[in-house]
């Protein structure tokens, strides 16, 4: 059974850093497309970094979000099935409940996502 895990989530200082993981299990990372989405209350889920199952770490096979791209990187490890996401340059606005989700057909689409994570919280504030 397919199951995704995240965790790393917490309180962050403005201009501070976090790392998010997402532990995959019942599957695996080399096959799916992964992605992080954010949400935060009364608002869409949104994708804000996407990585493809054949991502050979040249960042040609990674997509962010404007509002992240240049602060935040997406990467995984195949061998352990595991994706993350390294927040830096953390702002007020990222505040947000963040989740891992998989696909097969590379989409910034939540509906198109199979499976996904619980969520983690990240709070950024002095």
């Amino acid at each position: 059974q397919a199951r995704l895990a995240e965790s790393g989530g917490g309180w962050g200082q403005p201009g501070g850093s976090l790392r998010l993981s997402c532990k995959v299990s019942g599957f695996s990372v080399v096959i799916y497309d992964m992605a992080w989405f954010r949400q935060t209350p009364g608002k869409e889920r949104e994708v804000i970094a996407c990585i493809l199952a054949n991502d050979d770490h040249t960042g040609d096979h990674t997509n962010y979000a404007d509002s992240v791209k240049g602060r935040f990187t997406i990467s995984k490890d195949n061998d352990n099935d595991t994706v993350y996401l390294q927040m830096d340059g953390l702002k007020p606005a990222d505040t947000a409940v963040y989740y891992c989700a998989s696909t097969t057909v590379a989409s910034t689409r939540s509906n198109e996502y199979d499976y996904w994570g619980q969520g983690t919280q990240v709070t950024v504030s002095s």
